[in-house]
């Protein structure tokens, strides 16, 4: 017999079981099937003000700022082909200056198939793409890092 507790436990993300989707509109519809090892940088920071009144030096106002977004940085990559470097040299095209990426980081449940929850990264930009060392002893892989700047970031929860 099922414990009804048991079922209704809720158990913490995991941070091993993720994918990257990348959409470049102009590209390709999904830019790459890449895999990669670790995913960094899901962040926003906001500036925070201090302000004191006159006369009063024992109490401070605190005001927001402004949101400032991260930089995601995706490291050992694997993919079959070569769009993600591609994408990268079109940028040095002034007519595909502009072509920005929606990226979005599925966290996935341990089964691996459920999804838990999603990061949109909005008007995202690579800003460095670094090649694995090349060494005949090592089976590496053929991204070793990639930077990606955005402007937003949102989370969507699932079900929503």
């Amino acid at each position: 017999m099922a414990n009804p507790a048991a079922e209704s436990v809720a158990y913490p993300f995991t941070a091993f079981n993720f994918a990257v989707e990348i959409n470049v509109p102009g590209l390709a519809p999904k830019l790459c099937n890449a895999a990669f090892a670790e995913c960094d940088g899901l962040e926003l920071t906001m500036d925070v003000k201090t302000i004191r009144e006159g006369g009063n030096n024992s109490a401070q106002v605190r005001l927001f700022g402004a949101v400032n977004c991260g930089t995601l940085t995706l490291r050992r990559g694997m993919t079959s082909n070569f769009d993600l470097w591609d994408w990268f040299t079109t940028l040095y095209q002034p007519a595909k200056a502009r072509m920005r990426a929606t990226v979005t980081v599925v966290v996935l449940a341990a089964d691996g198939a459920s999804e838990r929850t999603r990061f949109v990264l909005r008007d995202c930009l690579p800003v460095k793409i670094k090649a694995p060392p090349l060494n005949a002893r090592d089976g590496t892989v053929a991204i070793e890092e990639m930077q990606l700047a955005y402007e937003s970031l949102q989370l969507v929860k699932p079900n929503a």
